[in-house]
């Protein structure tokens, strides 16, 4: 009875995400132009409890974006520039020397640094040294900060969305895999199209101020993302998501051939994981309170496309980590039966 009750209650709250996500997206309109794609991914990763790295050439108004999304979802917001000299107490925060005005006594106080808010925008990850890279991204995963010999917990919910520039190379920190793996969404933000760009040049160059309102709030996105995570999965779309990332190992006896020609490293068991509660999102946020192959198939780019190496042999031949993964959803079967034979 308890779970008859408890399965009308998440019916109703998966009605009521999907209708809030058009509420969202529509106060979005005010201030962005396009990036339907960007838009849709990072909403999925803040309801599945992930981090987004944004990877886009500078002027495509990411900064805008997160800061919009930030106020009508009633978010605090930060954002931090990384640079080559910031260190990881500009992050997470320092001890200060602070005297109490009545017994003059003396002791340090934690004073907590920009990472202690809901929304995070790191913008430029790769341009400060690895030691700082760290300090954000341990905040990440283990959403606290300890000093001091104390723990202090981070805001809830806490989103990291990271940005990189993907021209210049010169004088930056690539991350490394291990910890490019701690973010759920690797986000491409292309070129706005023509009509787009003529949309950006008349909304961004006249006198209006668009005012953003809020939509949802802090404890109702924490609502939701229990109820994304009680959504069921069948068994077959959780085969399909195990057999997506274990034909990215070029070491699988069943991997296929192009694999093991064109890949020098897969992904690993996070990217099935990733897949399946990103999967739940992505439905609960459409209204539906199942998950299907095409959920797990439509996100197999923005999460396998920073867990796979290509090959020595891919680059040369001009095949990007894309392609390869392109290559490998259209060769993997996503019928049930076909599925059950080729994994039996």
């Amino acid at each position: 009875m308890a779970d008859d009750i408890q399965a009308v209650d998440d019916i109703q709250a998966v009605e009521k995400l999907g209708q809030a996500r058009d509420a969202i997206v529509a106060e979005l309109r005010k201030t962005i132009v396009g990036m339907d794609d960007v838009i849709d991914e990072m909403m999925i990763a803040i309801f599945a409890r992930g981090h987004c790295l944004l990877v886009g050439v500078p002027g495509l108004a990411k900064t805008l974006l997160v800061s919009s999304l930030a106020r009508t979802m009633s978010l605090s917001f930060k954002r931090i520039q990384f640079t080559p000299d910031l260190m990881p107490s500009d992050i997470t925060g320092t001890e200060l020397l602070q005297e109490d005005p009545e017994t003059h006594d003396r002791r340090f106080k934690f004073q907590k640094g920009p990472v202690f808010t809901n929304l995070l925008l790191a913008d430029e990850i790769n341009r400060t040294p690895p030691k700082t890279q760290a300090a954000l991204l341990e905040a990440m995963q283990e959403k606290r900060v300890s000093s001091g010999g104390e723990d202090f917990e981070l805001d809830k919910p806490f989103f990291v969305l990271a940005t990189q520039n993907p021209i210049e190379q010169e004088g930056t920190y690539p991350l490394p895999e291990a910890q490019l793996d701690r973010f759920l969404f690797n986000i491409m933000v292309k070129y706005p199209s023509h009509a787009e760009e003529l949309g950006i040049m008349q909304s961004a160059t006249n006198d209006d101020e668009p005012v953003l309102n809020e939509v949802v709030g802090g404890a109702t996105i924490q609502e939701f993302q229990h109820v994304v995570r009680r959504i069921p999965v069948a068994d077959h779309v959780f085969k399909y998501a195990a057999a997506l990332v274990r034909a990215t190992r070029p070491d699988e006896p069943d991997a296929p051939e192009f694999v093991k020609n064109f890949m020098a490293w897969g992904a690993g068991p996070r990217a099935s994981l990733n897949l399946i509660v990103a999967g739940k999102s992505r439905a609960a946020l459409r209204g539906r309170c199942h998950v299907s192959v095409d959920d797990i198939r439509e996100l197999c780019l923005p999460i396998l496309r920073h867990r796979i190496i290509p090959s020595f042999a891919a680059r040369s031949e001009g095949m990007t980590a894309d392609n390869l993964i392109e290559k490998l959803v259209a060769e993997i079967p996503s019928d049930e039966k076909l599925l059950a034979r080729k994994t039996g």
